[in-house]
């Protein structure tokens, strides 16, 4: 019998769980680096004398490749496969890691990070395409709900690391060759799915390579208005985060009275609650539906917080409680409306676009309020950027629901039954 001829089995079980898992430690390294600059604001004020503009600067730079990125990454991954992409668009985000570690001044550590920028997207999105391959039906869920909840377990270390490597906060060098092993660990793992995945290849019957989208530009004027107001909400939602992150530590020191550690851990309280809550609200809201306005819930909350922070001195807990209850909600209804608004051979156009668009937000926050910051010489001006960002979100989460409900509406307020039965 020749060897074309022999049925392969199916992978084992536990085979594909190890490769979800080390691709996980590969984006776990992807998120540590990301966040390690807002732990380090105040260090790079008093040691390299960046300005608040400079320290937005090294955080909003990531997201300007992945305004193009975002659009070509799939083509990128079809053309060159999950294994070469996947460990290419790893080594830029170790790339960028070195260069930000090993310079002092604002010009190279802003290449670093924007070669980190280009790379940390696509790699993602790379992963995303390898448990699409390895895992289906509801495998697949489960598959992603771990993924995110290891990577977040990056951005959660990152922010806490001025507890737990406290020694390594005498200056801001040494936090930064931290976040650098980070992407030594994701360069290590992009090598192992690699050596695993070409094995598997040979040995077991796999899934093709789940394809992209091709991004057609005139497509985007066959969205649907609820489409349009789910990306609207989108880019004022994730501009009053993330941003708001960036600063979050210096602002929580200067402007309350805290430790590094405090500050980073209330701020990684984002990052906790998302990782155990955003599954939850996932899973009512597929029973209960209501999706639009479970939306407007989780931007409402958003409104009073940055000024309850920037005006009195309420026990912080409490506001970012609520910023962490509305981080883990709409993102939990929110990607998974697109699936249900947008039809499925334009889904992928769809997703780059608002991740696209979210992009450009999250670089233009990031300098707007750095500017603010310094501008004002405080951060209350920020603050109140940052709450209108809540009004709008709620906005536009109102007139998301006005249209859903509407003879128009695409099942977004139905529960899990009411979607089947639409879409059978």
């Amino acid at each position: 019998m020749s060897e074309e001829n022999i049925v392969k089995p199916n992978p084992p079980f536990i085979f594909r769980w190890i490769i979800l898992l080390v691709v996980s430690l590969a984006m776990f390294g992807n998120y540590y680096i990301y966040d390690s600059i807002s732990p380090l604001a105040d260090l790079l004020s008093k040691q390299l004398k960046f300005t608040d503009a400079n320290i937005g600067l090294l955080q909003g730079i990531y997201s300007v490749p992945n305004v193009f990125m975002v659009l070509i990454g799939g083509v990128i991954i079809d053309k060159i496969g999950t294994r070469i992409s996947t460990f290419l668009f790893t080594t830029l985000c170790l790339i960028g890691a070195a260069i930000t570690a090993s310079f002092n001044d604002l010009t190279m550590m802003a290449v670093g990070r924007l070669i980190f920028g280009l790379g940390a997207e696509s790699m993602i999105v790379a992963i995303t395409t390898v448990i699409g391959r390895w895992f289906k039906g509801k495998q697949l869920s489960f598959a992603f709900g771990l993924n995110l909840t290891l990577a977040r377990l990056g951005s959660f270390a990152a922010l806490n690391s001025p507890t737990w490597a406290s020694h390594f906060y005498s200056t801001y060098k040494y936090p930064l060759l931290i976040a650098l092993g980070a992407g030594v660990i994701s360069i290590a793992m992009a090598t192992i799915y690699w050596g695993m995945d070409s094995y598997a290849e040979k040995k077991y019957s796999l899934r093709p390579v789940p394809k992209q989208d091709e991004f057609r530009f005139s497509q985007i004027f066959d969205f649907s208005k609820s489409y349009w107001f789910v990306v609207l909400l989108c880019v004022t939602f994730y501009s009053g985060i993330f941003p708001f992150q960036t600063f979050a530590v210096k602002f929580f020191m200067e402007t309350h009275g805290t430790s590094r550690e405090m500050g980073g851990f209330l701020s990684s309280m984002l990052t906790l609650s998302a990782m155990v809550l955003t599954p939850l609200f996932g899973l009512l809201a597929d029973y209960i539906g209501k999706r639009s306005l479970l939306m407007m819930i989780g931007s409402a909350f958003l409104i009073p917080v940055y000024l309850l922070m920037a005006y009195t001195k309420i026990n912080l807990y409490i506001p970012m409680a609520m910023m962490g209850l509305a981080f883990s909600l709409i993102p939990a209804v929110m990607w998974p409306s697109v699936a249900i608004i947008v039809d499925e051979s334009k889904l992928g156009t769809a997703y780059g676009l608002m991740t696209m668009i979210q992009n450009i937000g999250l670089a233009s926050f990031n300098f707007i309020i750095g500017w603010a910051n310094d501008f004002s010489g405080g951060y209350v001006l920020g603050m109140w950027i940052f709450s209108s960002l809540g009004f709008f979100g709620l906005l536009f989460a109102y007139l998301l629901r006005k249209s859903e409900i509407s003879e128009n509406g695409h099942g977004l307020e139905k529960g899990i039954s009411n979607v089947i039965d639409t879409n059978s």
